[in-house]
């Protein structure tokens, strides 16, 4: 048996007065370039770890300052001691 599709309401509740005639398209594009904004979804768990964005940007950085830290020791050796010259 199917299951019955649930009627999709057309209406909005008073508090979503939206009116359409005076929206903007595009309204924050040009400032969404300039600040190099991207959302990213972090999963709940994840989410649960952090107070706002900003404490996962200090996160994020210091994992980019402790990557760019160690770069020299990841670094394959090639087996052989560099040529004296």
């Amino acid at each position: 048996m199917k299951a019955k599709a649930k009627k999709m309401s057309d209406e909005l509740r008073p508090e979503y007065d939206f009116d359409y005639g005076k929206a903007i398209r595009g309204r924050y594009y040009r400032r969404i370039l300039e600040e190099g904004a991207n959302a990213v979804m972090l999963e709940k768990d994840v989410a649960k770890a952090f107070v706002d964005s900003a404490a996962v940007n200090d996160a994020l950085r210091s994992l980019l300052d402790l990557a760019r830290t160690t770069e020299r020791l990841r670094r394959r050796s090639s087996g052989r001691a560099p040529a004296r010259r």
